[in-house]
């Protein structure tokens, strides 16, 4: 979260994790409802998966791909939206098309899915409720989802992996782990996630960055940078304002 908008008086969000049979496809279902007197602008820095989104005031069900920029969005009145996180590389299974396909792109369920995108969005509604509308959503997703292929399970337990393990800042070192070589990898991330295995290091290096300049421990600028990974403090303050907006010195004074 670059800039909370959605958080306090008049909202409500939710997250719950899913049942054992689509633990390994969906990271959690979240919820968010809002009454606001004002409207509220909420910025965030997305992570490299894909939402499947029933918004009520837009009677609206969508499937949103990997964003590579800043997602912007803005509460006003009264509404409410139910969501499903599936996991990294997991989405692909069901979609069956690369995933580039869907990078930086919102498409109704039924364009992305087909039938299943029919009875989803016919079966889910955010005005049913949090627990209602989770119930139907397992209704019709556990019979068709079968055991992960492999190469999705170790992309998805790879790309993970990548949001927690900040020793690994090249793409060969993700190759290493995932046995495979660099160009193998390549492959699989632009199919079964979006985007290059070098572009998920690099968010997840730059999400690490947001957060440590959120809470400050006494790094300057140019240590932060060298720790994630960049041979440059001016190549880090490049790609930290291209992606956030502003450069890492602007952030952190605007926390302030």
């Amino acid at each position: 979260m670059l800039r909370p908008g959605g958080s306090g008086a008049g909202n409500e969000h939710e997250r719950l994790l899913p049942s054992a049979t689509l633990a390994p496809y969906v990271a959690h279902f979240w919820w968010v409802r809002w009454d606001l007197a004002e409207p509220k602008t909420a910025e965030t820095l997305p992570h490299p998966t894909v939402h499947l989104v029933f918004d009520s005031t837009a009677a609206s069900a969508e499937v949103t791909g990997v964003h590579t920029k800043r997602f912007v969005s803005t509460l006003a009145g009264r509404g409410r939206v139910f969501g499903i996180k599936f996991r990294p590389a997991t989405f692909e299974a069901l979609y069956g098309r690369p995933m580039a396909q869907l990078r930086d792109k919102t498409v109704s369920l039924t364009e992305a899915l087909g039938p299943l995108g029919e009875e989803l969005s016919a079966a889910v509604s955010p005005d049913l409720g949090f627990d209602a509308a989770i119930d139907r959503a397992e209704a019709v997703l556990e019979p068709r989802l079968g055991p992960l292929p492999p190469p999705n399970a170790t992309v998805r337990d790879l790309v993970e992996r990548m949001a927690t393990d900040q020793t690994i800042l090249r793409v060969e070192q993700a190759a290493a782990i995932a046995g495979v070589d660099a160009r193998t990898l390549e492959r699989w991330f632009r199919r079964l996630v979006g985007v290059s295995p070098k572009w998920v290091i690099r968010r997840y290096r730059l999400l690490e960055a947001v957060e440590r300049l959120k809470a400050p421990d006494g790094l300057t600028i140019a240590a932060l940078s060298a720790e994630l990974g960049y041979f440059d403090q001016s190549h880090f303050v490049r790609d930290f304002k291209a992606v956030i907006g502003q450069p890492p010195a602007a952030f952190l004074r605007s926390r302030g």
